[in-house]
């Protein structure tokens, strides 16, 4: 692989929030593994779009919520590229049925922590391990130019309660349960705790929580069906820039090594 050459991996790349976070990094020039579960002709969409940005892309399966899954997609993805520079950890779902605290089950608790909590914490420690034990001065840059990222996609729903009143008579609906609110509030926190430890070995660590969105729902007549991602996309293109304008003057006043400079 070139020096320069940066890998992304993305859990559930396959739609939504996945499919445009990894079309966002393609324009900028990442190799992007695309994860999928269930759908691999939805996984080749995002590889056809990562192709079509200029971008490098493959689609490997793997459930996010299975210890031997988890490996699986570590391994395929060294073995494909060598390196992951950028963990993006998107997957996630809410409960099978939406229920309050007095009617929440195990069963839907054990499912959902399986697949946005634990899933996510121990994809952190594999990849984590691999970005540590790959120093960047194997690929010819300073280690302090090299700063590799984890991404935990969380939801406002971690950080305040939803008043479900509020969305009364609109397309949107928030996910009610007690259990996704749980996780979501715990994603935060593992992600200052996971902040905290990785940082020495230069790996950033970063929480992004969105609000309500359509995903695998039907797009409402005024969003349309390629709408939601469109807009999505549109939203990550204008926060890659503020990010590039903030490193540039943070550059300019000495406090970022130029790109590729020592």
């Amino acid at each position: 692989m070139a020096v320069d050459e940066r890998v992304a991996l993305v859990t559930v790349a396959s739609r939504g929030i996945g499919r445009a976070i990894a079309v966002a990094l393609a324009e900028d020039g990442w190799s992007v593994v695309v994860n999928y579960h269930a759908s691999p002709e939805a996984a080749a969409e995002t590889v056809a779009q990562v192709h079509a940005a200029g971008g490098q892309g493959v689609a490997i399966r793997a459930d996010i919520g299975s210890a031997a899954g988890r490996e699986d997609l570590v391994r395929e993805t060294l073995s494909c590229y060598g390196q992951i520079d950028l963990l993006v950890n998107n997957a996630g779902m809410g409960p099978r049925q939406r229920v309050d605290l007095l009617q929440a089950t195990e069963a839907s608790y054990d499912e959902v922590m399986a697949v946005n909590l634990k899933g996510p914490f121990f994809l952190t420690q594999l990849v984590a391990k691999a970005m540590v034990a790959a120093p960047p001065e194997e690929r010819g840059a300073p280690r302090r130019a090299v700063i590799r990222a984890i991404i935990n996609i969380g939801s406002m729903m971690g950080m305040v309660g939803v008043e479900m009143a509020n969305y009364a008579g609109t397309d949107m609906t928030p996910n009610p349960s007690p259990i996704y609110h749980y996780e979501k509030g715990g994603m935060l926190n593992f992600t200052r705790w996971a902040a905290s430890i990785l940082g020495a070995d230069n790996v950033r660590v970063n929480c992004l929580s969105p609000g309500g969105f359509f995903n695998n729902q039907p797009a409402p007549p005024k969003v349309g069906v390629g709408g939601r991602e469109r807009h999505l996309h549109r939203f990550l293109q204008h926060q890659h820039r503020r990010a590039a304008a903030r490193r540039q003057r943070r550059r300019e006043r000495g406090l970022l090594p130029a790109p590729g400079g020592g």
